[in-house]
């Protein structure tokens, strides 16, 4: 066979390979939860306090293709926020019926990203309610680690929580609800 018979063949093999070979799909990426953290801070007029927690359960739909984070949700137990102080997550629990409404939770309807910023627009459901709401975030890479942080406002009487109150003051009627949420994009999670 000499050389100009092969290079058809081997365009036409390689056409052929091409043409049967899956495209590249978006993966799910799943938040490492031992570096995973969500916190809220609730502000009083004697004190402010935040509350931690490290019970933090994530997905994302990750394209690798173009590089773009393209959903995700949330969801972390009321429970599981530690704010330092039994008494106040005892009572935290019992003001928003963490017995009854066990969970706070997003899910993502749309996110945009330009460069390291995320707008990202979904749904929280908080106490039983559900909203929209739009957080506005921060993409970083770190080696494989894929990093989503931001931060939002939760206004409590939208979600029909009665506002926590100290000798008959009660706190401020938003508290800051923020997120670093860890994915590895070394781990392969195809849908």
């Amino acid at each position: 066979m000499n050389r100009s018979s092969f290079a058809p063949l081997l365009a036409a093999g390689i056409g052929f390979l091409l043409a049967f070979t899956a495209p590249t799909t978006p993966r799910k990426l799943i938040a490492d939860k031992a570096k995973s953290v969500m916190t809220y801070t609730m502000r009083h007029p004697m004190h402010t306090w935040d509350g931690v927690s490290h019970d933090v359960q994530s997905v994302l739909v990750y394209n690798d293709l173009i590089d773009r984070i393209e959903a995700v949700a949330v969801a972390a137990k009321i429970a599981s926020f530690d704010s330092q102080n039994a008494n106040r997550d005892s009572h935290t629990i019992e003001v928003i019926e963490g017995l009854k409404y066990p969970r706070v939770t997003f899910t993502s309807t749309r996110i945009d990203q330009a460069g390291d910023k995320l707008n990202i627009r979904g749904n929280l459901s908080f106490h039983g309610v559900t909203k929209p709401v739009i957080i506005d975030g921060i993409r970083a890479d770190k080696g494989d680690w894929l990093v989503a942080t931001g931060e939002f406002p939760v206004k409590m009487s939208e979600y029909n929580v009665e506002r926590p109150s100290l000798m008959m003051v009660p706190t401020e009627e938003s508290f800051i609800l923020k997120f670093s949420l860890v994915y590895s994009k070394a781990a392969v999670q195809n849908q």
